[in-house]
Protein backbone atom coordinates (compact mmCIF):
# COMPACT_ATOMS: atom_id res chain seq x y z
CA UNK A 1 0.00 0.00 0.00
CA UNK A 2 1.14 3.39 -0.79
CA UNK A 3 0.65 6.72 0.21
CA UNK A 4 -1.72 7.53 -2.62
CA UNK A 5 -5.41 8.29 -2.15
CA UNK A 6 -6.86 4.37 -1.83
CA UNK A 7 -10.61 3.58 -1.10
CA UNK A 8 -10.74 1.93 2.33
CA UNK A 9 -12.88 -1.07 3.47
CA UNK A 10 -16.61 -0.32 3.85
CA UNK A 11 -17.34 -2.72 6.42
CA UNK A 12 -14.51 -3.57 9.14
CA UNK A 13 -14.90 -6.93 11.38
CA UNK A 14 -14.96 -7.06 15.37
CA UNK A 15 -11.82 -7.49 16.49
CA UNK A 16 -9.58 -7.11 19.55
CA UNK A 17 -6.27 -4.95 20.17
CA UNK A 18 -4.49 -8.36 20.47
CA UNK A 19 -6.27 -9.75 17.15
CA UNK A 20 -4.74 -6.56 15.80
CA UNK A 21 -1.38 -6.92 16.69
CA UNK A 22 -1.67 -11.21 16.41
CA UNK A 23 -2.24 -9.93 13.17
CA UNK A 24 -0.20 -6.90 11.97
CA UNK A 25 2.94 -7.58 13.97
CA UNK A 26 4.54 -10.74 15.17
CA UNK A 27 3.30 -12.59 17.81
CA UNK A 28 6.39 -13.61 20.32
CA UNK A 29 6.85 -15.25 23.08
CA UNK A 30 8.37 -13.44 26.48
CA UNK A 31 9.35 -16.10 28.45
CA UNK A 32 12.46 -15.70 30.16
CA UNK A 33 12.23 -12.36 29.61
CA UNK A 34 12.37 -9.82 33.12
CA UNK A 35 10.89 -6.63 33.53
CA UNK A 36 13.74 -4.23 33.62
CA UNK A 37 12.35 -1.17 35.32
CA UNK A 38 14.00 2.55 33.93
CA UNK A 39 14.67 5.18 36.11
CA UNK A 40 12.01 8.14 35.64
CA UNK A 41 9.52 6.29 33.93
CA UNK A 42 6.50 5.03 35.77
CA UNK A 43 6.25 1.94 34.66
CA UNK A 44 8.54 -0.49 33.24
CA UNK A 45 8.63 -2.04 29.60
CA UNK A 46 8.76 -5.46 27.66
CA UNK A 47 9.72 -5.99 25.10
CA UNK A 48 7.86 -8.75 23.69
CA UNK A 49 10.75 -11.09 22.25
CA UNK A 50 11.94 -14.27 21.48
CA UNK A 51 14.38 -15.80 24.41
CA UNK A 52 17.69 -14.51 23.18
CA UNK A 53 16.38 -11.70 21.30
CA UNK A 54 15.83 -11.21 17.44
CA UNK A 55 16.96 -13.38 15.69
CA UNK A 56 19.74 -12.61 12.64
CA UNK A 57 19.20 -13.13 9.07
CA UNK A 58 20.74 -11.58 5.92
CA UNK A 59 18.94 -8.93 4.30
CA UNK A 60 20.06 -5.67 3.33
CA UNK A 61 18.14 -2.44 3.54
CA UNK A 62 19.53 0.76 5.25
CA UNK A 63 18.06 3.31 7.59
CA UNK A 64 17.04 5.77 4.88
CA UNK A 65 16.01 3.14 2.74
CA UNK A 66 13.56 2.42 5.61
CA UNK A 67 12.35 5.60 5.86
CA UNK A 68 11.68 6.40 2.44
CA UNK A 69 9.83 3.11 2.04
CA UNK A 70 7.66 4.58 5.84
CA UNK A 71 7.17 8.04 3.83
CA UNK A 72 5.81 6.67 0.29
CA UNK A 73 2.98 5.35 2.70
CA UNK A 74 2.47 8.02 5.48
CA UNK A 75 4.02 11.49 3.42
CA UNK A 76 5.30 14.18 5.81
CA UNK A 77 3.26 16.52 2.74
CA UNK A 78 0.17 14.33 5.12
CA UNK A 79 1.79 15.73 8.44
CA UNK A 80 0.50 19.23 10.06
CA UNK A 81 3.27 21.95 10.02
CA UNK A 82 4.17 21.77 13.60
CA UNK A 83 4.77 18.20 13.77
CA UNK A 84 7.59 16.03 12.40
CA UNK A 85 7.98 12.89 10.57
CA UNK A 86 10.60 10.14 9.55
CA UNK A 87 14.15 10.37 11.19
CA UNK A 88 15.09 12.45 13.95
CA UNK A 89 18.32 10.67 15.13
CA UNK A 90 20.17 7.91 13.47
CA UNK A 91 22.54 7.60 10.16
CA UNK A 92 20.22 6.92 6.81
CA UNK A 93 23.42 4.96 5.66
CA UNK A 94 23.61 2.41 8.65
CA UNK A 95 22.37 -1.01 8.01
CA UNK A 96 18.87 -1.65 9.68
CA UNK A 97 19.52 -4.87 12.05
CA UNK A 98 16.45 -5.49 13.21
CA UNK A 99 13.02 -2.73 14.12
CA UNK A 100 11.70 -2.33 17.14
CA UNK A 101 7.78 -0.75 16.84
CA UNK A 102 6.18 1.27 19.76
CA UNK A 103 3.83 4.00 20.21
CA UNK A 104 6.53 6.58 22.30
CA UNK A 105 9.99 6.54 22.09
CA UNK A 106 10.87 6.67 25.63
CA UNK A 107 14.40 5.65 27.30
CA UNK A 108 12.68 2.32 28.38
CA UNK A 109 11.60 1.61 24.73
CA UNK A 110 15.07 2.58 23.16
CA UNK A 111 16.78 0.44 25.90
CA UNK A 112 14.13 -2.72 25.02
CA UNK A 113 14.88 -2.55 21.66
CA UNK A 114 18.95 -2.01 21.61
CA UNK A 115 18.65 -4.98 24.26
CA UNK A 116 16.85 -7.42 22.21
CA UNK A 117 19.28 -6.45 18.85
CA UNK A 118 17.14 -3.69 17.19
CA UNK A 119 19.00 -0.54 15.81
CA UNK A 120 15.87 0.95 14.66
CA UNK A 121 12.80 2.15 16.90
CA UNK A 122 9.85 3.27 14.88
CA UNK A 123 7.24 5.19 16.65
CA UNK A 124 4.37 7.18 16.26
CA UNK A 125 4.85 9.97 18.80
CA UNK A 126 7.52 11.67 17.85
CA UNK A 127 10.80 12.24 20.60
CA UNK A 128 10.34 15.48 20.88
CA UNK A 129 8.43 18.49 18.65
CA UNK A 130 10.59 21.79 19.99
CA UNK A 131 13.80 20.56 20.04
CA UNK A 132 15.93 20.18 23.33
CA UNK A 133 17.54 22.72 24.88
CA UNK A 134 19.79 20.09 26.16
CA UNK A 135 20.86 16.31 26.25
CA UNK A 136 20.89 14.42 29.61
CA UNK A 137 20.68 11.22 30.63
CA UNK A 138 17.10 10.71 31.99
CA UNK A 139 19.05 10.31 35.91
CA UNK A 140 19.55 14.02 35.25
CA UNK A 141 17.86 15.96 38.78
CA UNK A 142 16.03 18.05 35.85
CA UNK A 143 12.98 17.64 33.42
CA UNK A 144 14.97 16.45 30.10
CA UNK A 145 13.24 16.02 27.01
CA UNK A 146 16.48 15.21 25.70
CA UNK A 147 16.89 12.20 28.05
CA UNK A 148 15.36 10.18 24.84
CA UNK A 149 17.77 11.29 22.25
CA UNK A 150 21.30 11.02 24.85
CA UNK A 151 19.69 7.55 24.90
CA UNK A 152 19.41 7.03 21.44
CA UNK A 153 22.95 8.02 20.63
CA UNK A 154 24.04 6.25 23.63
CA UNK A 155 22.37 2.84 22.51
CA UNK A 156 22.69 3.13 18.90
CA UNK A 157 19.29 3.49 17.98
CA UNK A 158 17.74 4.98 15.11
CA UNK A 159 15.00 7.32 16.25
CA UNK A 160 11.91 7.33 13.16
CA UNK A 161 8.14 8.43 13.68
CA UNK A 162 5.26 8.77 11.62
CA UNK A 163 2.50 10.84 13.82
CA UNK A 164 0.22 13.25 11.77
CA UNK A 165 0.58 11.51 8.86
CA UNK A 166 -0.37 8.43 9.92
CA UNK A 167 -3.34 9.81 12.10
CA UNK A 168 -4.95 11.16 8.39
CA UNK A 169 -3.94 7.72 6.30
CA UNK A 170 -6.10 5.37 4.70
CA UNK A 171 -5.16 2.74 6.79
CA UNK A 172 -5.63 4.68 10.01
CA UNK A 173 -9.20 5.47 8.14
CA UNK A 174 -10.06 1.54 8.33
CA UNK A 175 -8.58 0.88 12.20
CA UNK A 176 -10.99 1.97 14.85
CA UNK A 177 -13.83 1.08 12.69
CA UNK A 178 -12.56 -2.20 11.88
CA UNK A 179 -11.79 -3.08 15.51
CA UNK A 180 -15.32 -2.03 16.40
CA UNK A 181 -17.18 -3.83 13.57
CA UNK A 182 -18.72 -0.47 11.88
CA UNK A 183 -19.25 -0.06 8.68
CA UNK A 184 -17.11 2.81 7.27
CA UNK A 185 -19.13 5.54 5.49
CA UNK A 186 -16.60 8.62 5.10
CA UNK A 187 -14.09 10.98 6.35
CA UNK A 188 -15.96 14.15 8.23
CA UNK A 189 -12.72 15.96 7.86
CA UNK A 190 -11.11 15.07 4.47
CA UNK A 191 -7.54 16.06 3.17
CA UNK A 192 -7.52 18.61 0.32
CA UNK A 193 -7.55 16.76 -2.59
CA UNK A 194 -8.07 13.56 -1.10
CA UNK A 195 -11.47 12.57 0.56
CA UNK A 196 -10.28 8.86 1.65
CA UNK A 197 -7.75 10.15 4.24
CA UNK A 198 -8.35 13.20 7.30
CA UNK A 199 -10.01 13.07 10.40
CA UNK A 200 -12.60 11.50 11.86
CA UNK A 201 -14.03 8.64 10.73
CA UNK A 202 -18.04 8.38 9.57
CA UNK A 203 -19.44 5.14 10.77
CA UNK A 204 -22.28 3.29 11.19
CA UNK A 205 -23.36 -0.17 13.41
CA UNK A 206 -24.04 -3.15 11.47
CA UNK A 207 -26.61 -3.88 13.36
CA UNK A 208 -28.96 -1.77 16.32
CA UNK A 209 -27.00 -0.56 18.55
CA UNK A 210 -27.22 1.57 22.18
CA UNK A 211 -24.88 3.20 23.12
CA UNK A 212 -24.03 0.97 26.63
CA UNK A 213 -23.88 -1.73 24.10
CA UNK A 214 -21.30 0.47 22.23
CA UNK A 215 -19.54 1.45 25.23
CA UNK A 216 -19.30 -2.63 26.61
CA UNK A 217 -17.91 -2.85 23.05
CA UNK A 218 -15.28 -0.54 23.35
CA UNK A 219 -14.51 -2.24 26.91
CA UNK A 220 -14.03 -5.46 25.36
CA UNK A 221 -12.27 -4.88 22.62
CA UNK A 222 -9.75 -2.63 24.03
CA UNK A 223 -9.66 -4.15 27.53
CA UNK A 224 -10.05 -0.76 29.18
CA UNK A 225 -12.97 0.85 30.58
CA UNK A 226 -14.13 4.70 28.51
CA UNK A 227 -15.81 7.30 30.15
CA UNK A 228 -19.51 8.09 28.72
CA UNK A 229 -21.29 10.57 28.41
CA UNK A 230 -24.42 10.41 27.41
CA UNK A 231 -27.63 7.89 27.98
CA UNK A 232 -26.90 4.25 27.97
CA UNK A 233 -30.29 3.30 26.34
CA UNK A 234 -29.37 6.41 23.67
CA UNK A 235 -30.17 4.35 19.96
CA UNK A 236 -26.95 4.84 17.38
CA UNK A 237 -27.31 5.05 14.29
CA UNK A 238 -24.45 7.25 12.95
CA UNK A 239 -20.46 7.14 14.85
CA UNK A 240 -17.44 8.90 14.20
CA UNK A 241 -14.12 7.40 15.86
CA UNK A 242 -11.01 9.21 16.09
CA UNK A 243 -7.81 8.31 17.28
CA UNK A 244 -5.57 10.20 19.59
CA UNK A 245 -6.81 13.92 20.77
CA UNK A 246 -10.21 15.09 18.90
CA UNK A 247 -9.74 18.93 18.84
CA UNK A 248 -12.01 20.20 16.15
CA UNK A 249 -13.11 16.78 15.23
CA UNK A 250 -15.52 16.68 18.10
CA UNK A 251 -17.43 19.59 16.12
CA UNK A 252 -17.12 18.14 13.03
CA UNK A 253 -18.52 14.99 13.93
CA UNK A 254 -21.20 17.21 15.29
CA UNK A 255 -22.10 19.07 12.50
CA UNK A 256 -22.06 15.72 10.63
CA UNK A 257 -25.26 14.57 12.54
CA UNK A 258 -23.32 11.75 14.50
CA UNK A 259 -25.09 10.08 17.57
CA UNK A 260 -21.68 9.53 19.16
CA UNK A 261 -17.72 10.25 18.79
CA UNK A 262 -15.44 7.52 20.02
CA UNK A 263 -12.21 9.49 20.21
CA UNK A 264 -8.90 9.15 21.50
CA UNK A 265 -8.95 11.84 24.43
CA UNK A 266 -11.65 14.84 24.73
CA UNK A 267 -11.32 17.69 26.63
CA UNK A 268 -13.99 17.95 29.39
CA UNK A 269 -15.15 21.14 28.22
CA UNK A 270 -15.23 19.80 24.65
CA UNK A 271 -17.02 16.63 26.02
CA UNK A 272 -19.80 19.22 28.27
CA UNK A 273 -20.24 21.31 25.43
CA UNK A 274 -20.40 18.31 22.57
CA UNK A 275 -22.72 16.28 25.07
CA UNK A 276 -25.08 19.35 26.11
CA UNK A 277 -25.45 20.15 22.16
CA UNK A 278 -27.10 16.46 21.74
CA UNK A 279 -24.10 14.32 21.04
CA UNK A 280 -22.93 11.06 23.05
CA UNK A 281 -19.11 10.97 23.54
CA UNK A 282 -16.94 8.01 24.15
CA UNK A 283 -13.92 8.93 25.56
CA UNK A 284 -11.26 5.82 25.09
CA UNK A 285 -7.96 7.40 26.74
CA UNK A 286 -5.36 8.54 24.15
CA UNK A 287 -2.92 5.72 24.38
CA UNK A 288 -5.57 3.08 24.45
CA UNK A 289 -7.11 4.19 20.74
CA UNK A 290 -3.35 4.70 19.49
CA UNK A 291 -1.68 1.65 20.45
CA UNK A 292 -2.96 -0.61 17.77
CA UNK A 293 -0.69 2.06 15.81
CA UNK A 294 1.82 -0.35 16.52
CA UNK A 295 0.29 -3.07 14.85
CA UNK A 296 -0.02 -1.21 11.60
CA UNK A 297 3.52 0.23 11.57
CA UNK A 298 4.85 -3.32 12.34
CA UNK A 299 3.14 -4.22 9.11
CA UNK A 300 4.15 -1.16 7.01
CA UNK A 301 8.10 -1.97 8.10
CA UNK A 302 7.58 -5.64 7.35
CA UNK A 303 5.99 -4.56 3.82
CA UNK A 304 9.39 -2.16 3.75
CA UNK A 305 11.59 -5.52 3.22
CA UNK A 306 12.67 -5.96 7.01
CA UNK A 307 12.11 -10.09 7.25
CA UNK A 308 9.22 -10.83 10.11
CA UNK A 309 11.43 -12.53 12.79
CA UNK A 310 13.70 -9.39 12.73
CA UNK A 311 10.26 -7.04 13.78
CA UNK A 312 9.23 -6.56 17.41
CA UNK A 313 6.42 -4.29 19.46
CA UNK A 314 7.31 -3.08 22.71
CA UNK A 315 4.65 -3.27 25.24
CA UNK A 316 3.49 -0.14 26.50
CA UNK A 317 0.14 -1.12 27.59
CA UNK A 318 0.50 -1.05 31.65
CA UNK A 319 2.45 1.91 32.15
CA UNK A 320 -1.06 3.35 33.81
CA UNK A 321 -4.31 1.71 35.88
CA UNK A 322 -7.23 2.21 37.42
CA UNK A 323 -7.45 1.96 41.71
CA UNK A 324 -10.44 -0.24 41.57
CA UNK A 325 -8.54 -2.57 39.24
CA UNK A 326 -5.80 -3.36 41.28
CA UNK A 327 -5.62 -4.72 44.60
CA UNK A 328 -4.05 -3.17 47.07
Amino acid sequence: MTGACSPGHSKGSLITWKDLMDMASKKIKIEGSKEKGVQGEGKSELLRVEVGGLRAKSFQLSVGALEQALLAEFPAADAEEWDRTGLLVGDPAAPVRAVAVALDPTVGAIDAAADAGANVLVTHHPAYLTPPTSFQPASSPALNSGAVVYRAIQRGVALMNFHTALDVSARAQRMLSGMLGLSLRGVVEPKAGCAEKGYGQLCAPAEKMTLGQLAARCTSVFGRAPRVWGSFDRVVRTVVTCTGSAGPTGRAALAAGADVLVAGEVKYHDALDLSQAGMAVIDLGHDTSELPFCGVLAASVRDAGVPDELVAVVSQRDRWSYPEAVRV
